[in-house]
């Protein structure tokens, strides 16, 4: 059955998710609390500097020396709220790597600046949060949340060589569903960046032995990962980068039917038709049945047909264009006009060649 978590089925090109829903008309400025209604805005910690993501301590921790630095794992304790104060996430214990994108924006960004055993509160606009899509059903588009965070722990994280065949497979397909995520909030650079950590984690060297059903395992996280950081690439227009993410999963699996169909939509975006319809064409002997293989194989002979068309042409204007009307018909079957053009034009150089070294020997005899 198709694993519902991988992104890469036909077509790959497609926008994903809703369009973004326009700003809310009804959104007010959140609620900063007393320290502004005192005038004392000082209170506040503009994080950016661009208005979108405050924090405010409201329990002192145990000193600036006591901040998690980034690549650890640290462990929040997790209060999430609307602006009306509807609470729509709690978790007393949420553990993630700080840096890695592991959760909302707000919480990477600002979950460093606290000191052991703060209590903060966190302001952020919907940029840092679920942005223009939002999560259904408890978080509307376009919506602000007003974070309560707790740092409870801070460790370094786990040392990659060390871990189990199971716990490198927990922890990469947790960076691939991070990605996911972003793919499908149409946020296709961090959505690379989570897939980039995930190939990271399967491809480290171990200590370990795995066993055979492990490697495998692996293997096709890493194969989920590559045909989904192509499809990032691609909608990113980053051509070099998606082709060369195919050609690894084709390695690993020649008849991976999602990786042919991108590459040849890859090079068809490039004007290489002539090396993509061979691609779609073995994919298509995969699948016969697949209509938009189908669909994409005959665009391509189409376009392949044009392209050939416009070459004939440019050829035929720069060795003139001999008229059917003006060639003699008894004539017709011993003329040369039959050959393909690239070897009649290919035959005149040469023999411009041949002219040119023979003036050259008679200028030197």
């Amino acid at each position: 059955e198709e694993d519902e978590d991988d992104l890469s089925e036909l077509p790959p090109l497609e926008d994903v998710g809703r369009p973004p829903a326009p700003p809310r008309k009804d959104a007010q400025p959140p609620d900063q609390g007393a320290g502004d209604a005192a005038g004392e805005p000082q209170e506040w910690l503009d994080v950016l500097g661009n208005g979108l993501l405050k924090k405010k301590t409201l329990v002192p921790g145990q000193g600036v020396d006591s901040r998690p630095q980034k690549g650890q794992d640290v462990t929040i304790r997790l209060k999430a709220m609307l602006e009306d104060g509807t609470v729509v996430e709690e978790d007393p214990a949420l553990t993630f790597t700080l840096g890695d994108c592991d959760v909302l924006q707000a919480l990477d960004l600002c979950v460093q600046l606290l000191e052991m055993g703060e209590t903060a509160l966190i302001v952020s606009e919907a940029k840092y949060c679920y942005g223009a899509q939002g999560r259904s059903p408890d978080i509307p588009p376009n919506a602000s949340l007003t974070l309560e965070v707790e740092l409870l722990a801070a460790r370094d994280a786990p040392d990659l060589e060390l871990l189990s065949g199971k716990e490198k497979i927990q922890l990469a397909n947790r960076k691939r569903e991070r990605g996911n995520f972003f793919y499908q909030q149409a946020d296709y650079v961090l959505a690379i960046n989570s897939y980039d950590i995930a190939l990271r984690i399967v491809g480290s060297s171990s200590k370990v032995d795995f066993s055979p059903d492990e490697e495998a395992e692996l293997l096709d996280v890493k194969v989920k990962c590559l045909n989904n950081l192509a499809a990032s690439q691609l909608k990113l227009d980053h051509f070099k980068a998606a082709l060369k993410s195919c050609n690894l999963v084709l390695e690993h699996q020649p008849g991976n039917i999602k990786a042919l169909f991108r590459k040849g939509k890859v090079l068809a975006q490039q004007g290489e038709y002539r090396e993509a319809i061979p691609i779609l064409k073995a994919a298509l002997k995969l699948e016969p049945s697949n209509k938009t293989i189908h669909s994409e194989l005959s665009k391509l002979v189409k376009k392949h047909a044009d392209q050939m068309n416009v070459e004939t042409e440019m050829y035929r204007k720069m060795l003139g264009n001999p008229s059917a009307a003006s060639t003699p018909r008894k004539c017709k079957d011993k003329l040369p006009w039959s050959i393909p053009w690239k070897w009649l034009f290919g035959a005149t150089a040469i023999a411009l060649g041949g002219v040119a070294l023979s003036v050259v020997i008679a200028a030197r005899n």
